[in-house]
């Protein structure tokens, strides 16, 4: 079968990789990929900047698709599907708590499982959430990098002071993860939210699709302790800066966002200001679920800003991404 594949820093390639066998008593499904997207944490990889995920390794977890093979009576060949790509253990403690986005044995399709950005692949059951009907392929394969939005949000909920929908909201950064806070926060009813984000293309694209207000901010400053919430959608250096300057004492920092693994930031105004610095991984199977559903409703808007290639552009893809020459803020790869 037809896989991309990263095959060091800054260069993807396409290879032929043998199709995928199910593993005896282990309740897995083959799955034939419909669409894959490209998310920030596979152009990690591409720069050579993520040690979990090495050259040869075949990227990609957002997906969806229909099964083509299946040891489990849930599902038939036919039936369309997506997954989570968390392969979590069930039995440990965070996974009997219903936190198994922390799954202290776990393991994550495109970084120590083969990935999406193949003709197929093989996946246990348990992670596989079947389709609704009014779901086209394409949009279900956004379920992951939405859950991850659901699931920081739903944190953020239970931090602030006041209700969402009252709060004045700052998201830093106009990629996927961003623009799809911002239409989270719409869905449930925050109605003040800018956006920061540097690329032109990005944030008209941003603002045609979210009506969201946009700025860039190596043009526009962003006045100190203006925002009760402040998403950094980034995770760079600058953005942790950023959030740290623009929110007002009380208030909650989100931190998606992964771009740099380490930064220094003051600690002394988030002391005194008794705010809020709150980290995110990924999202339990209920947030994928509900991600699903508000797809599948329309909640999250036409979603426009996807733009779909083939598997055989993928090479292409990526470094279009790396030039950010595109304005759409997610590229789905179609085998």
């Amino acid at each position: 079968m037809k896989t991309l594949i990263y095959s060091r820093p800054y260069q993807m390639a396409i290879e032929e990789r043998p199709y995928p066998q199910l593993a005896a008593g282990q309740e897995q499904v083959v799955i034939r990929i419909g669409a894959a997207g490209i998310c920030g944490s596979d152009m990690h990889a591409f720069h050579g900047q993520d040690p979990r995920r090495q050259p040869g390794l075949v990227l990609g977890h957002e997906l969806a698709g229909e099964i083509v093979e299946s040891q489990s009576p849930r599902f038939l060949p036919g039936d369309r599907v997506t997954a989570n790509p968390l392969i979590t253990c069930g039995v440990c403690e965070y996974c009997r708590q219903g936190r198994d986005n922390l799954c202290s044995d776990r393991h994550m399709v495109g970084m120590d499982w083969p990935g999406a950005f193949a003709e197929f692949m093989a996946i246990p059951a348990r992670s596989v959430v079947p389709l609704p009907t009014g779901i086209s392929i394409q949009h279900a394969a956004l379920t992951e990098p939405a859950a991850t939005v659901v699931h920081a949000m739903r944190l953020t909920q239970r931090t602030l002071t006041q209700p969402l929908a009252e709060t004045r909201t700052l998201v830093i950064g106009g990629g996927a993860i961003g623009l799809l806070t911002v239409l989270v926060l719409r869905a449930w009813g925050c109605r003040h939210i800018t956006l920061a984000e540097t690329n032109a293309l990005r944030a008209e694209a941003a603002e045609r699709y979210t009506g969201c207000i946009s700025i860039n901010p190596m043009e526009t400053s962003i006045s100190e302790s203006s925002h009760q919430l402040v998403v950094d959608a980034v995770g760079a250096a600058a953005t942790r800066q950023m959030a740290i300057q623009a929110v007002k004492p009380g208030g909650v920092i989100m931190h998606i966002g992964l771009q740099a693994w380490a930064s220094e930031i003051d600690m002394r105004k988030i002391t005194l200001g008794e705010i809020m610095l709150l980290g995110t991984y990924t999202y339990t199977m209920d947030d994928f679920c509900l991600a699903l559903s508000m797809l599948e409703e329309g909640a999250l808007g036409e979603l426009g800003w996807v733009e779909s290639r083939p598997l055989s552009e993928g090479e292409q893809a990526f470094a279009d991404l790396e030039s950010q020459q595109v304005s759409a803020a997610k590229i789905l790869l179609i085998p």
